[in-house]
């Protein structure tokens, strides 16, 4: 069984001018249009965001979206990466419901952004015959030659999220941190401890502390996103 998103309308395709402010993409598209896109990422996208190089946008019309195109993915030598990070939490949850993931087998409840204090809320809250588990869903796109590395720039706000969700474990509940690779390139993941060492030392720690660590693969192409293998932790 095959566990995918799909996109309808298809994708438009455009060459990256320039990525600015983050959250916005310059496009030029093959009918000489120029175009502003929403980035729906806010990573550094240091190895997947280089100027000249093919990109797929869907359209959403709305009259609320002041962009209504949003850059999806884009052409580097391996293949097509995934830019959008809101897909993994979805295709995620799919690949749970239909048991495509053998860590997560038997949850017949899956509720998405469950807010379960005053303060914080989780990807994917998962409940069934094993008991219950939250499961944090973590977009993945930095490759450098055969590792996968996360995080890809220094980032106070991911470690603390590590020392909450071992707070979790603390107050007995099941914890799963899962890096969800949005390309075919790189065959094991690891943490990017040259890049941000503090983040890197809050996982192990988790792990140390009960948390559990998996790393999947999605495979990305202009016709939809689909759920991968599993990949080899480092």
């Amino acid at each position: 069984m095959e566990v995918e998103i799909k996109f309808f309308p298809p994708l438009r395709r455009g060459v990256l001018f320039k990525r600015y402010k983050n959250s916005l993409a310059e496009i030029h598209c093959e009918d000489g249009q120029k175009l502003v896109a929403h980035c729906p990422n806010k990573g550094g996208l240091e190895s997947c965001c280089e100027t000249g190089r093919q990109v797929m946008l869907s359209y959403h019309p709305a009259d609320s979206r002041r962009y209504p195109y949003i850059w999806e993915m884009i052409k580097m030598d391996q293949g097509w990466v995934g830019i959008n990070a809101g897909i993994p939490n979805n295709l995620t949850a799919m690949a749970v419901k239909y048991g495509m993931i053998p860590e997560l087998m038997n949850y017949s409840d899956i509720r998405r952004d469950v807010k379960y204090d005053d303060h914080n809320r989780i990807d994917l809250l998962l409940e069934g015959m094993p008991g219950r588990c939250f499961v944090e869903v973590i977009n993945t796109t930095y490759v450098r030659g055969e590792i996968i590395y996360y995080p890809e720039v220094v980032s106070p706000k991911d470690t603390r999220r590590l020392e909450e969700l071992t707070r979790l474990i603390q107050r007995g509940e099941r914890v799963v941190v899962l890096f969800l690779v949005q390309r075919s390139d790189g065959i094991v993941f690891q943490t990017a401890d040259h890049i941000d060492p503090a983040y890197a030392a809050a996982l192990r720690r988790a792990q140390d502390a009960g948390v559990e660590v998996l790393a999947y693969r999605a495979l990305v192409s202009p016709k939809g996103i689909k759920w991968g293998e599993s990949i080899r932790k480092g």
